[in-house]
């Protein structure tokens, strides 16, 4: 074994000092050291060895196997192989720039009026998206034969647990906790079981209000949604209100902006002037009664609007569910 051992060594010499390219190398390399080189097959063959051969015969494969290894190295210097290390690195090549995301149309939107609510005193609240029917219709005046409690306009998951359908349930979370005066906004998702098509989804983005003190009024209520248009869209925007009806507001109305992209018409307004925003109304007894306020005392106003919709206006995007096909493509234009 120890015979057979040196006359390898010297083979393995020879070969590497006569090889004379890389891939040379490297099929020497696997000849010898590979696992099923020959080495690999001397460490076998040693088992069969008597016991007093075996640690001098390990000790000459062990040496060997770094004879080897270092003649291969060396034999890579002299044809001019370069080692692996950082020294053959060049750090003159440019780098692969890493791909920067950008924030998601309707998060701009959400952001930008969230900034606004804030500069107007509203104190940002924010809840949970798996309600019952307590908070999502019950306290706010919304009878058990409304079609809103239909399970064909509502995401029930349980008996009365259901996927809030706004975020007003965060409002009477929040008038339980505590006493007016009170001045809030609450954004999040919201989910309605509505058929996907240009203009609806699944889910979306709503932004709500509300405002709870003494002597608050319909004026407040206007000037409010005022100022937050103006802000978002400048000056030159006006806002209307148009009677209608909820049941959690009283009196309600439907309020519009006038189109801020537009003098006389254009396709976001529907060449109709005004742009359908949202609803609003002033707060129904009856919820201040479910949530302990004393409606004799306390009055306040509510509103709610869509924030996939502004965002749709803004960037001109025509269809809403390009928004959430997380389509790289699409959405890296913002």
């Amino acid at each position: 074994m120890l015979d057979r051992i040196d006359k390898i060594a010297e083979e393995a010499g020879r070969k590497i000092a006569e090889a004379d390219s890389p891939a040379a190398l490297d099929a020497l390399r696997v000849e010898y050291l590979g696992r099923k080189g020959i080495v690999a097959d001397l460490m076998k063959r040693m088992v069969a060895l008597p016991a007093e051969q075996k640690p001098e015969a390990g000790q000459r494969i062990n040496q060997l196997k770094q004879q080897t290894s270092k003649r291969l190295d060396e034999r890579k210097a002299v044809l001019g192989v370069p080692a692996a290390d950082a020294e053959s690195i060049d750090y003159t090549v440019p780098g692969t720039r890493p791909r920067v995301g950008t924030e998601h149309p309707v998060n701009q939107t959400l952001n930008e009026l969230l900034r606004i609510s804030a500069n107007l005193g509203f104190e940002i609240v924010r809840g949970q998206e798996v309600e019952t029917e307590r908070y999502n219709f019950e306290a706010l005046n919304i009878p058990l034969e409304h079609p809103s409690r239909d399970a064909f306009d509502t995401f029930y998951l349980h008996d009365d647990v259901l996927l809030r359908s706004h975020t007003s349930p965060v409002q009477i979370r929040t008038m339980e906790e505590r006493t007016p005066p009170l001045r809030i906004v609450a954004p999040g998702v919201v989910y309605r079981p509505d058929t996907v098509d240009a203009s609806h989804f699944y889910m979306f983005n709503q932004l709500e209000g509300l405002m709870v003190g003494e002597d608050v009024t319909l004026a407040d209520l206007k000037t409010v949604l005022h100022l937050l248009f103006q802000s978002l869209y400048g000056e030159r925007v006006h806002v209307r209100l148009r009677p209608s009806f909820f049941p959690f507001t009283e009196p309600s109305a439907e309020f519009d902006i006038s189109c801020p992209f537009c003098d006389s018409g254009c396709a976001v307004c529907k060449k109709k002037g005004w742009i359908e925003m949202g609803g609003c109304g002033m707060v129904d007894p009856k919820v201040f009664e479910a949530v302990g306020y004393d409606p004799e005392r306390y009055t306040g106003f509510a509103f709610g609007l869509g924030v996939d919709r502004i965002a749709m206006a803004q960037h001109g995007i025509h269809d809403i569910r390009l928004m959430y096909e997380n389509d790289i493509r699409f959405l890296s234009q913002f």
